[in-house]
């Protein structure tokens, strides 16, 4: 039996309080829009357009928030540059497309289609970094010393030209030496050098952001196979050496963001991590291979033990990676006013973090973007405490309830492809214990349902052996029992 995928993501969006479609005045906006130049283009703008900017996305995005670029320099420092996509220019405060776009708070990605934050004119065409387009962009730059330390950034609007639009599989395999050089790579002179100095770059924030206490995860992100609009395969994404760039590069960014708007005394929104409540439970997760936690939260310590049991058994890591993340908790948007420093970001060991380097896809970053923008010109902040404290909650909210949709379309396309294997029994790893009901995920494949009979006393962490006994692909249900014997 088939399904319209399609429907069912527009359906689950609706009932999770999305609106898919733009109204009038948006559209409106967005035809005005592209008969007129950015608004203040060329109010103290560099020209960086020639410096080898280059992008690393997924295969099909469009939507490119960002670019980046490293030079050696003389002294064995190495100077990195992210380019923004600056989308405040385009949709500027109070504007209807800044109204929806506030509403919306988040692109919902479903797998059978993605439902945009922004209209597809502006994400993926006027505020996109899109390659060989001169676009404004916010520019963060950093000087690394060799250790990959970073005095405060400086940071700067500029006109900036994406030369390589780059995918994350074709690139990393490159990188790690499982496939040819890709073409728009090879095309371009300097590109590759570039890349493989980008790569040496990242090795050197990597080893730091693990000095500092970072948490380093795999995860099993499933990836659909759809053909002809049925889904013919799952199967878990695996991170590669390009991704790698890019996470640690916008983990820098966005890092040396929250430090200039602190420097400069003006109101951040923050995206933290706090300390996690369920300490306990992660420490007798630790337990179970004979290791001994401090009784009180560390991010160094919880650091090093992952690192030890990705090195002694990297194929059951991404199963302790999950145990894990579920007992730290999901992260959230909170303001710091000046002067008074709030929690940080637990999993990344940053005390000052914020999300900025995304804005055409999440509207925390757009909101940040203008706090940026007025810091920079010296101009009275665009949101008063109050009305940043209300983005920062309704951000946290719609992006809760984005990552529902994105799951509940996981289990959609995991529950067709399972209706054949009904009464078979799996490995699987519980992922959810609470009154609300038990889940647990597969380990030989990516999908999680929930454990409707034989739930005592098993809780986050723990393996067992689980019989499907039924799906529902209409409605995401994947339901198992527990097995106690084969």
């Amino acid at each position: 039996m088939s399904y319209d995928l399609q429907a069912r993501a527009r359906r689950a969006v609706l009932e999770a309080g999305f609106q898919p479609d733009f109204p009038p005045e948006v559209i409106a906006e967005v035809q005005e829009l592209r008969q007129r130049t950015p608004r203040d283009a060329g109010l103290g703008v560099r020209d960086m357009r020639a410096a080898p900017w280059s992008s690393i996305d997924n295969d099909t995005s469009r939507d490119l928030d960002q670019v980046e670029y490293v030079e050696a320099l003389p002294d064995g420092s190495t100077r990195l540059l992210v380019g923004v996509a600056e989308v405040d220019s385009r949709a500027p405060k109070d504007s209807a497309i800044d109204r929806q776009a506030g509403r919306q708070a988040t692109s919902v990605y479903t797998g059978p289609v993605t439902f945009p934050m922004l209209p597809e004119e502006l994400s993926t065409d006027m505020t996109s970094l899109v390659e060989g387009q001169d676009r404004l962009s916010i520019v963060i730059e950093m000087r690394l010393r060799d250790s990959g330390e970073s005095p405060a950034a400086e940071v700067y609007r500029a006109w900036i030209r994406n030369h390589a639009k780059l995918a994350y599989n074709a690139t990393g395999a490159w990188l790690e030496g499982r496939g040819p050089i890709p073409p728009s790579v090879a095309r371009v002179p300097g590109m590759e050098a570039q890349l493989r100095l980008q790569q040496e770059t990242c090795d050197k924030l990597r080893a730091l952001r693990k000095q500092q206490g970072a948490l380093a995860f795999d995860s099993l992100e499933p990836v659909a196979t759809l053909i002809d609009g049925r889904v013919k395969d799952l199967t878990a994404r695996q991170p590669n050496a390009a991704e790698d760039i890019i996470e640690n590069f916008m983990i820098s960014a966005n890092v040396a963001i929250a430090q200039y708007l602190k420097n400069s005394n003006a109101l951040s929104l923050r995206r933290v991590v706090r300390t996690p409540r369920r300490w306990d439970r992660i420490q007798a997760v630790a337990s179970r291979f004979a290791v001994q936690l401090p009784s009180a939260p560390n991010p160094r310590a919880l650091s090093d033990f992952l690192d030890k049991r990705k090195a002694a058994d990297p194929a059951h890591f991404p199963d302790l990676s999950l145990t894990v993340i579920k007992l730290l908790g999901p992260g959230e948007y909170i303001v710091e006013s000046p002067g008074r420093e709030k929690e940080g970001h637990f999993g990344l060991a940053a005390p000052d973090y914020t999300h900025s380097t995304a804005p055409n896809r999440r509207f925390a970053d757009l909101a940040t973007q203008r706090l940026l923008k007025a810091a920079l010109a010296g101009a009275g902040g665009p949101y008063s405490q109050a009305e940043l404290s209300l983005v920062a909650a309704h951000c946290t909210e719609r992006e809760d309830a984005a990552r529902k949709v994105e799951r509940l379309m996981r289990k959609v396309m995991a529950a067709s492809l399972l209706g054949g294997r009904i009464g078979e029994v799996f490995d699987a790893l519980v992922t959810g214990a609470s009154p609300k009901g038990t889940y647990a995920r597969l380990l030989n494949f990516p999908a999680e349902g929930r454990v409707v009979r034989g739930v005592e006393g098993i809780d986050v962490g723990d393996k067992v052996r689980v019989r499907l006994v039924a799906v529902d692909p209409d409605r995401g249900y994947i339901d198992f029992e527990r097995a106690l014997s084969v």
